[in-house]
């Protein structure tokens, strides 16, 4: 299992990448390992606008469903269509296989997630 240096990270495992007001968002590969082989990926179309902890998607396996948890406050620019029409990319590449781009209501909540250590850490417990 990988944790990435970098980004960011929630207590549900997700990532965020962030650029400038951009934030890149995906499911860590410790997420990916737990739910098994990836079939099915459903994500909210551009303009959708979601508050922190919100679900905003879903993600089936051969396992279980699990919501996905927006990380922060914003507005979806862009969906990985690939995702959606490919989920196994999520079990060969969590970190290469985003799943929505956003643009942040309020950066100040980035403040509140994981740095990779303080994840790996709690991984580890």
């Amino acid at each position: 299992m990988k944790v990435m240096e970098g980004l960011y990270y929630t207590n549900d495992h997700e990532w965020l990448k962030l650029d400038g007001t951009t934030a890149t968002i995906g499911i860590s590969d410790y997420a990916q390992e737990m739910l098994g082989d990836v079939a099915y990926i459903e994500l909210p179309d551009a303009g959708e606008s979601f508050a922190a902890g919100d679900a905003f998607g879903v993600v089936e396996s051969t396992k279980m469903a699990s919501d996905l948890y927006m990380p922060v406050s914003g507005t979806v620019l862009e969906k990985n269509t690939e995702a959606e029409d490919d989920p196994g990319i999520v079990n060969r590449d969590a970190y290469g296989a985003w799943l929505v781009k956003i643009e942040l209501t309020d950066a100040a909540e980035v403040e509140k997630l994981l740095d990779a250590a303080t994840y790996e850490k709690g991984l580890d417990a």
